[in-house]
């Protein structure tokens, strides 16, 4: 028996002709794990309990037809993100494009091509592998900076909101989405640093003497030497931010003393979301300060802490901000 390690891409054939499975497994049962239905039902059925990578699906079908199925697989959150292509003999275009409206990625007709359908099959699975792959490099980010906050007494809910609070800074001053979406994704490792800093340091309940406060300084240089010289755009990015979040408008910031716009834009507008997310949220060591009283002191930092730009943007897009903390308050 050969083994067919998990890995491999799974994909579900629909169709109501043994005939027509019969082809397509003999296709590609080689290179991937197949799963057969007859109708729409038990396709739907089959999704419920074990989600495919790929879905072939016919479109004339009785009861049930394959638009009839797309259309619920696309309605319903869990199963909306599988590719599905169509297979069918209808091949008029009005018929192509209704699959295309639907949701669907691609359209072969009958009868099929061998080497087409493999095609066809390897670049949308690549697609999917893509699109995984880009999800995992994510959730490792922000598995990294939830890792940070814990180390300092915080949830991982303040890496959420503050990347949020990122975002909608980084679009508001007019940043294109794929920028602050950047932005957002790189943000939860701000504060990667503190993991070279010492709990009595980071956990200690009143104020930090001189020497402590000077350690605790240390840790956007630490985030950056963690992060590294990196290829990834993403990590690159996350590393300006680890680095200069720290740096305020004035030139009184550690760790470098920037000032103004010599300060990365990437870490001007963390530094505003991070500060909002603190004192809005209440810490072992202080209460949540109210919206009005982190408003006003926002305010009295605009051109001294923070950017004035950001700060204006802030409270133009303040409804945006208090939606995400009611979204992601603390459980």
């Amino acid at each position: 028996m050969n083994y067919i390690p998990d890995a491999t891409p799974s994909i579900l054939i629909v169709d109501d002709e043994p005939t027509n499975l019969r082809v397509l497994k003999g296709i590609l049962q080689q290179d991937y794990q197949l799963t057969f239905a007859k109708s729409g039902e038990d396709a739907l059925k089959i999704v419920a309990d074990n989600k495919p990578n790929l879905i072939l699906l016919d479109i004339m079908m009785p009861n049930m037809s394959g638009y009839d199925v797309c259309r619920k697989l696309k309605a319903d959150d869990s199963t909306a993100s599988v590719p599905v292509i169509f297979v069918s003999a209808l091949n008029d275009e009005l018929d192509e494009a209704l699959g295309f409206e639907l949701g669907a990625v691609d359209y072969i007709t009958k009868p099929v091509s061998p080497a087409l359908v493999k095609a066809r099959v390897k670049n949308h699975l690549s697609l999917v592998q893509a699109d995984e792959l880009k999800r995992t490099r994510m959730q490792v980010i922000q598995v990294l900076g939830r890792a940070a906050e814990y180390k300092d007494n915080e949830t991982g809910m303040h890496v959420i909101r503050m990347s949020h609070y990122a975002k909608i800074l980084a679009k508001a001053i007019g940043l294109s989405d794929v920028h602050a979406e950047k932005i957002m994704n790189a943000a939860p490792m701000h504060d990667i640093g503190k993991i070279g800093i010492a709990d009595n340091i980071l956990q200690k309940p009143g104020r930090l003497t001189d020497e402590e406060m000077d350690e605790m300084r240390k840790h956007p240089e630490i985030g950056a030497e963690i992060l590294g010289e990196c290829d990834s755009p993403l990590l690159r990015l996350a590393r300006s931010i680890a680095l200069t979040h720290h740096e305020k408008w004035d030139g009184s910031g550690y760790p470098r003393g920037l000032a103004g716009e010599n300060i990365p834009l990437e870490g001007r507008i963390v530094a505003l979301a991070d500060v909002f997310d603190a004192l809005t949220s209440e810490r072992p060591y202080k209460k949540a300060w109210s919206i009005e009283k982190t408003l006003d002191f926002v305010q009295s930092q605009s051109g001294v802490h923070f950017d004035p730009k950001l700060v204006t943007a802030l409270l133009q897009h303040l409804p945006e901000f208090l939606a995400i903390k009611e979204k992601w308050q603390e459980t």
